[in-house]
């Protein structure tokens, strides 16, 4: 199972030098650039941890690269992603959102389905990662 989240997830794995070029693209556009993780990718779960500060006034890749680099050594087990936002409107709005790290291991997610009164039906996704205490995951 290979989580689909964001740019790019039905690709291959960028490499390094592809995502300098698409955090080039996202600057260019002088858009805020951010690296977040987390251990819990389930879809609903918009809000993951950021690494380090947003970079408002940063217009060298490099910068980012770094911050990903470092992140993927405190976390080599989390899913890494770099999040581009736009506030030329005066607002903050995502534009650009993409996966740079994932764990070796994705166990991937289970439909849950729950009976509701008048025998009508819902179905919930839940992660198998998350049956683990966070920081054990993965």
């Amino acid at each position: 199972m290979h989580i689909t989240q964001g740019q790019f997830s039905f690709l291959p794995a960028l490499t390094d030098e592809q995502i300098k070029r698409q955090v080039k693209w996202a600057l260019d556009h002088e858009w805020a650039v951010s690296v977040e993780y987390t251990d819990d990718p389930h879809p609903r779960n918009t809000y993951w941890e950021m690494h380090g500060h947003p970079m408002f006034d940063l217009r060298d890749p490099a910068g980012v690269m770094e911050e990903i680099t470092a992140c993927r050594l405190a976390f080599p087990s989390h899913y890494i992603r770099v999040m581009a936002f736009d506030s030329s409107e005066g607002w903050e709005t995502p534009r650009m959102s993409f996966i740079v790290n994932r764990p070796d291991h994705e166990p991937g997610f289970r439909v849950e389905r729950q009976e509701g009164p008048g025998r009508s039906l819902r179905y919930t996704v839940r992660s198998y990662a998350v049956e683990r205490p966070e920081g054990q995951r993965y």
